[in-house]
């Protein structure tokens, strides 16, 4: 009899039922909403991919919600490991070019997304709505924000000089600093031949082109890296 009643209440919880119908297609659409911006900027991670791990994220919560259903470890414990497995997709997005990071976005797009998903897939329909209209207006209004409203940005450069110039690094900083707003030497490193600068400013956006220009028509330097 135990074995019977097992068998019926595992059957019972994967009857298909509209409503798990309804998740998945309110996931999907999450997804394409907020792949939609990354896939226009031709980023590594589009509408696909993100409607993909909100559908996943979805159907993960479902299996966890019915396999463990009546007692409150399991029903959370499948979904648990989404997080972890989302930080490892995200993880892949990211990647250093030079001194500076890209990705990070993309990857906290995957993040929410997949919060997103779980939502849906435990029936919390408000409170993923709420999430992913919020998200989506970071998302649209960021641009605007950084052309319109935030002047100053952080750059990070590196750059390289013969070890025997004696004069190039202080050559280099009076050059920048008049127009950055903050200076900071991070990490300097020395060669056999050569000394390695990493130097992160503070600057006006409408300083950003003749700060380059003034690195990059430096002589003295050997290699740029922006």
């Amino acid at each position: 009899m135990t074995d019977i009643a097992s068998i019926d209440f595992i059957i019972n919880q994967f009857v298909w039922d509209w409503n798990d119908l309804l998740k998945a297609v309110l996931s999907l659409c999450a997804g394409f909403v907020l792949g939609f911006e990354r896939e226009w900027k031709d980023k590594s991670a589009g509408f696909k991919t993100i409607s993909i791990i909100c559908l996943g994220s979805t159907l993960f919560s479902l299996l966890s919600f019915k396999l463990g259903a009546g007692e409150s470890e399991d029903a959370t414990r499948i979904a648990s490991y989404v997080v972890s497995g989302i930080g490892f997709l995200g993880a892949g997005v990211i990647f250093k070019d030079g001194v500076n990071v890209n990705g990070l976005t993309t990857a906290s797009i995957i993040w929410m997304s997949a919060a997103i998903g779980m939502a849906i897939g435990f029936g919390v329909y408000v409170i993923a709505a709420i999430f992913l209209l919020a998200c989506f207006a970071i998302i649209v209004s960021g641009p605007l924000l950084n052309k319109y409203v935030i002047h100053n940005i952080v750059r990070l450069v590196s750059v390289s000089m013969k070890r025997e110039d004696l004069d190039a690094k202080d050559q280099l900083l009076s050059e920048i600093k008049p127009l950055a707003k903050h200076v900071k030497i991070k990490k300097q490193t020395m060669s056999a031949d050569l000394l390695t600068i990493d130097i992160e400013v503070l600057i006006d956006k409408r300083n950003i082109r003749k700060f380059e220009r003034s690195i990059l028509e430096n002589k003295q330097l050997v290699e740029i890296s922006l």
